[in-house]
Parts: C-alpha cells; structure tokens; sequence
C-alpha cells in the first residue's frame, strides 16, 4: 500500500507526464481539488513541498508578544542590580517584577504566572537549595483544644507610592479563628495594641506564640529584660512562648495563613492607606471564619470550632494601667538550640545546659513568683507526660514581682473564669536539684560563671545526674 508521500510523488509523474487533473484523480482514487493542491505545493516548493507540514499554528492569538518578554528580562534583571545596592529594596520575585511593569505602564500587562514563566525560559531564576545541614528537633506544643494556643506574627508590605505598612496577624492552632491588624511600624507600643486586639476578638489563650522580633521580645541589647510586650502577657495572664531563632515552621499555621491573606487581602489590587488594608482584611477575616474548606475541621467552620468553648475575650472598652506595667506571676517560654558551646541565648543571656548536646532542640521557661524568678530548662514541653529537667538557675529581677489578680481584667472580661489564669504548678525539679548561679551579663564574669558552674557540676554530679534522669515533670 502506497505512503500518502508515494501518492503525492506518483500524482505529479502523471501530471508531467501529460495527463489532466480529473484523469489522475481518478487513478488515484482522490479529488481533483486534492490533485490540484499537490500541483500548486509542487510548482512553489518542489519535491519538498511535497513533505508533511506541521499543525501548530503559525501565530498563537494569545501569544506574549516578544516586546513583553523582553520588558519581563530588563524588569527582573533591573530589580537584582537595585537589591545589590544598600539603600535598594530586596525583592525580585514576580509580584515584584510586576509592579515594576505597572509603574513603567507595560501593557499587556502580564500575570504573576507568566512572569514566572518567562523567567524560567531565560534561566533568571534561582535554583531551590536543600539545607544541607540537619534539621534541629525542637520540643514543642500540642495543641488539641480550642483557645490552647495562639501563633501571632508579622508580614510586611507596602502601600502604593511605597510606605511600608506593618501587617499583624493571628490564628488559633485548633480552631483556625484569624484576626489582624495593620501598623505603620512594628514597635512593643503597635505589639502592645496587637496583643489587646487578639485578646478581644480571639480570646485569651493559654499560651500565645510569637517569634523574636524586639517588639515581642523587649530588644536585643540589655540583659535579664522583661519588655512591654511581655509584661502585658503576663499582666492579661497568657503565657508567651517563643519560637526558636531564624526557624518559622516552629511558627508554621501563622506562616501558612500568611500565604492566605496575601492572596486574598494584597494580590491583584493596590492598597493606598492602611484605612484600606484594613477594610480589605476585615473582609477577608470574616469570609475565612465561615469558610469550611478545613480539612481538619471536617467541614466546621472555623467560627463554629471556635465557639463550641466560649473564648474568654477582654471586653471592647478594655485599656491597661498608665505607666510601666510591674511584673506579675506567670510564665514565659523559650524554645532554644544548644550552641557549640552547650549555651543557649534567653532575654539577652546565655545560659549553660549541661550535659546537652550542640544542636539539640530544648524547653526554656522563666517563672516569676512572688518569691522571685528561675529559669528552667528542659527536654520537652510543659504539655509532654513525662520530661528532664536540664539545668535551672536563678533569674536575677531588680523589681519585685506582683501577684497575679484576676481583677487585672476580669472586670472586662466575658466571663469569670479562664483557662490560662497563673496556676503554682509546685517545685519545677527536686527540692535537692543544685541551683546553679546565674550567669552574669559582662564577657569576664561570663568566664568567671562557667568555672563556678563547673565547681558545682563537679561537686553534684552524681547525685544531680541520678535526680536529673529520674525527673517527672
């Protein structure tokens, strides 16, 4: 059986040979049209016209025009040289590269897809790196009831004409409840405000999460400091946890949800004021709370999760104390990294872990009583069935520390009663644990600290080795 190549070379000898169109369609078994075609391709082409011809289309109607490729390339590689310089932004991602398109008027204006596709074809991306390093276990909370945990945490952003606007937001890790707020700056005063915000519309949690940005943790700069954001914690009666330095899976469903409200809250549109931002979110908070599309919560919402235990909410008019807020009982977490050498860094101060090893992920709690403050360290978190303590040491305060009142906002409080109020959980170690000395804030008595901890260690070893393995907490 003759190839359709064989069919076409056979009509064209017939043709140059004498014979009509209609004659040789006939012998063929094909049209004359079909016979004509053939004799047009090869009067143009010659014998290779005769060959089979691609499909694709020659023009694409949805085609980017080269013009916007190659604005695309100059966009991106115009944002690398401007985030080499030191007073030059560092974002060169797509959205970036974008705004950059719309501010020089680029039409048709591409989407955030293609950029990203154009890119890639000009190999202008970079390529995703694997950590190489091990990644370092931590202990940490396992929330299983509503208003047990809350994660809080910062996103920037920046309004059209190119203020920077401050974006906090939090969630509840069992329920899914999200609130925010959107500052000009992030200082302990907007993260004072923030704490307040969450407080009066998700409630008060047990433990509330953030990581360790000086506006939560009081600065990086004097030791031993307990800073605005931490008192009002305590002051309000929920305990802060933060999460471990330079590691934001420990601060994973805040992270995640991140990705949410910039989708929804900041992408395809352009935000002129904070005023806007804030309309634009509210809208989005309240879709997303009565949005079931959870997978954990089975199909609840997460308003519905959320009220099946009345949250305990500061009541709208609620304002703190003028003046510094003292020092109440309570408790502040610290999930930490031993360094090289056997530290880890708690509110400006490192502090020896003995017998731990560099790299391994550890529990670190100050509690102030009425008595005056420790600091505990430990393998696992305050909600593990059984854990070591590791080191404790105490916590030098030059205040005296208040009790914990439930008038401190009860009377602006929902209901009476709440699940975080400051409870004396009995001795943290063994009434015979050495209490080691606490380390000194100067780099000479930070020598001096390690030889009189390793005097002690010495002296305790055995006994303190035995109580240490066999601590229950």
């Amino acid at each position: 059986m003759a190839t359709l190549l064989e069919e076409r070379h056979t009509a064209i000898h017939l043709l140059r040979a004498g014979h009509g169109a209609s004659d040789v369609a006939q012998q063929l078994n094909r049209t004359p049209r079909w016979v004509r075609k053939w004799r047009k391709r090869f009067e143009e082409e010659g014998w290779q016209g005769l060959q089979d011809r691609s499909r694709v289309p020659r023009r694409h109607g949805t085609r980017l025009p080269d013009t916007i490729r190659q604005a695309i390339a100059q966009a991106r590689s115009e944002l690398e040289a401007e985030a080499e310089r030191e007073d030059g932004l560092k974002y060169i991602g797509a959205m970036a590269v974008r705004t950059k398109l719309r501010d020089k008027k680029t039409n048709p204006w591409p989407s955030v897809s293609t950029i990203e596709r154009v890119l890639r074809e000009r190999k202008m991306t970079r390529p995703y790196r694997s950590q190489s390093r091990q990644e370092t276990q931590y202990p940490r909370l396992h929330a299983n009831t509503t208003h047990q945990l809350c994660q809080v945490d910062i996103v920037p952003h920046f309004l059209t004409g190119g203020e920077r606007v401050s974006c906090f937001n939090a969630i509840g890790v069992v329920s899914r409840y999200p609130t925010g707020q959107a500052y000009a700056r992030r200082r302990s005063l907007d993260a004072v405000d923030f704490l307040i915000h969450v407080c009066q519309t998700i409630g008060i949690a047990h433990y509330t999460q953030v990581d360790n940005e000086g506006c939560f943790s009081g600065g990086f700069t004097h030791p031993y400091v307990v800073g605005k954001f931490a008192r009002a914690a305590l002051y309000l009666g929920t305990e802060l946890v933060f999460s471990p330095t330079r590691h934001p899976q420990s601060n994973g469903f805040v992270e995640r949800f991140h990705q949410d409200y910039n989708r929804h809250v900041w992408e395809a549109t352009y935000l002129d004021s904070r005023d806007t931002v804030q309309r634009q979110a509210d809208h989005f908070f309240a879709l997303y709370r009565d949005s079931g599309h959870h997978t954990e919560l089975k199909g609840r919402t997460p308003h519905e999760v959320h009220h099946e235990t009345t949250p305990h909410r500061l009541a709208s008019d609620f304002c703190l104390p003028g003046g510094k807020l003292p020092i109440y009982e309570g408790r502040i977490h610290f999930m930490r990294c031993i360094q090289p050498d056997g530290t880890i860094s708690v509110l400006n101060v490192d502090w020896q872990v003995p017998n731990a090893s560099p790299g391994t992920g550890v529990w670190a709690t100050v509690e102030f009583r009425c008595t005056g403050a420790t600091i505990s360290v430990y393998d696992a978190a305050p909600d593990a069935l059984e854990r070591i303590c590791l080191a404790i040491y105490p916590f030098p305060l030059s205040e005296p520390v208040l009790p914990w009142q439930p008038s401190n906002r009860t009377a602006s409080v929902d209901t009476a009663s709440t699940s975080s109020e400051f409870r004396p959980e009995g001795p943290a170690v063994p009434p015979d644990f050495p209490l080691l000395p606490a380390p000194m804030p100067t780099s000479e008595s930070a020598q001096m600290s390690v030889a009189l901890l390793l005097a002690a260690l010495k002296r305790t070893a055995q006994s303190a080795g035995k109580l240490i393995r066999g601590t229950m907490y």
